[in-house]
């Protein structure tokens, strides 16, 4: 054996012991006496995205932003810290460099609008349809009932006209009952839409969001404290600067920040999400 050189086979290198995030989690849960099923319950992440990520295997989540707010929900369901956890799997998994902002947001107000239908010449043709339609209708009506009348009794009214007084789904005076505007947003939009909400809770940031068409339905700058709900039947498109500031809900999902503070980055949401995969 040389001097200066280790023995043969001895390849050791230092190891970080530190538990991934994983085992944190799963070992938080244990701790915590909950069951797989019952952290699925309480945070809405389905039972096989939850068994994988205690396994460290994130190919379900759909993505590093879906991950993190996975490993938020998961966190705070059993009593681990999740700004920690996040920090932590940034620095297992790489975080993506940040993008300057007025590159990102030049690149949005320059980009071209979709040139938009003409609806007005849609209606006009629809409103000359209805007229011929209804037109017709009266003169072969009126044609019969010439020739039907005579010597022929007229029949009784089958029913009674509203008087506006009946009740309207078991309320008084006819009125359909009113939404209360205390009413969560994103709780009354249906299943197949996509519904995303955006809080400025740490600092104002610069927002972009464009609807499944290419509408642009938002761009500007949201506040600290303010808030935008979007909604569309295909996806929703959005650039967030200063991702740290803003607080994400998804289909009524509580995701976390969009990203670090000062961070631009760009996100797309579907109907389902975040629990596609």
């Amino acid at each position: 054996m040389s001097i200066g050189n280790p023995p043969p086979g001895d390849d050791r290198t230092p190891t970080d012991e530190r538990p991934t995030v994983g085992r944190v989690l799963a070992q938080a849960r244990r701790e915590a006496g909950l069951t797989i099923d019952e952290v699925s319950g309480s945070t809405r992440v389905r039972v096989p995205i939850v068994h994988a990520i205690e396994q460290d295997d994130y190919s379900r989540c759909g993505g590093d932003f879906y991950a993190r707010g996975h490993i938020r929900l998961i966190a705070r369901a059993v009593g681990s810290d999740p700004d920690a956890l996040v920090a932590q799997y940034d620095a297992e998994h790489g975080s993506p460099a940040p993008t300057p902002a007025s590159q990102m947001f030049e690149a949005e107000r320059l980009r071209p609008e979709r040139r938009r239908p003409n609806w007005t010449a849609a209606m006009v043709a629809a409103i000359a349809v209805v007229i011929a339609f209804v037109g017709f209708n009266l003169f072969s009506g009126g044609s019969k009932d010439s020739g039907d009348q005579a010597g022929q009794p007229s029949a009784p009214a089958s029913a009674k006209p509203s008087t506006g007084t009946q009740s309207h789904q078991g309320q008084p005076g006819g009125q359909p009952k009113k939404p209360d505007p205390k009413d969560s947003a994103i709780a009354a939009v249906p299943a197949d839409k996509v519904t995303v909400k955006i809080t400025a809770e740490e600092d104002k940031s610069w927002i972009s969001a464009v609807n499944g068409t290419g509408q642009t339905l938002f761009q500007s700058v949201l506040e600290k404290g303010a808030s935008k709900t979007f909604t569309d039947d295909k996806q929703i498109k959005l650039v967030v600067g200063n991702a740290g500031a803003v607080k994400m809900f998804v289909n009524g999902k509580d995701l976390g920040p969009a990203g670090d503070q000062g961070e631009v980055v760009r996100l797309n949401f579907t109907p389902g999400d975040p629990q596609a995969g």
